[in-house]
C-alpha cells in the first residue's frame, strides 16, 4: 500500500509541475500585434501631417492675402491696379513680411499676385514644385473650396 501511495504523489507530482514561459506561438502573435499597432501610428501620423501642413499653407496664403488687402486700401487702389508695395521682401525691405515665407508642405516660395486681385480670387499662390499628384492647397481662384 506504501508503493501505491509513493506512485501516486510521484504522478500528481510531475503532472503540476508548470514549465515557465511562452511558446513560440504565443510570441510570434505578440509580435504581430505590436506591429500592426506600430504601423497604425505611422499611418495616422502621416496622415496627421500632411493635414497639418495644408493648414499651414493655407494659413500663409491666407496672411499675405490680407497684406495684398491692406496694401490695396493703404494706396488707396483698385482691383486691376499694379502692386504698389512690397509684399514679400527681405529684412529692412519695408515689405509686409521680412522673413522668407515657404510652404511647409512643399517647401516651395510664394507666388503673389501682380495686380489687386477682384474680391473672391486669391491674392497668392503656392508653388508646389512639380508635385501635382499630392496637390495640398485649395484652388487659388476660388475661395469657395476653401
Amino acid at each position: 500500500m506504501n508503493d501505491i501511495i509513493k506512485k501516486t504523489m510521484k504522478m500528481n507530482k510531475t503532472a503540476t509541475k508548470l514549465k515557465p514561459g511562452m511558446t513560440l506561438i504565443e510570441i510570434t502573435v505578440v509580435i504581430l500585434v505590436l506591429l500592426t499597432l506600430i504601423a497604425v501610428l505611422f499611418i495616422g501620423a502621416n496622415i496627421y501631417k500632411k493635414g497639418a501642413d495644408r493648414a499651414a499653407c493655407i494659413l500663409n496664403i491666407r496672411n499675405i492675402h490680407q497684406a495684398v488687402r491692406a496694401d490695396q486700401n493703404l494706396e488707396n487702389q483698385n482691383t486691376g491696379d499694379p502692386i504698389v508695395g512690397t509684399i514679400l521682401g527681405g529684412p529692412g525691405s519695408g515689405a509686409y513680411f521680412e522673413t522668407v515665407i515657404t510652404c511647409p508642405s512643399a517647401g516651395g516660395a510664394y507666388l503673389v499676385a501682380t495686380n489687386y486681385p477682384v474680391i473672391g480670387d486669391v491674392g497668392a499662390d503656392c508653388v508646389d514644385l512639380g508635385n501635382a499628384t499630392d496637390k495640398h492647397y485649395p484652388d487659388p481662384t476660388t475661395t469657395a473650396s476653401w
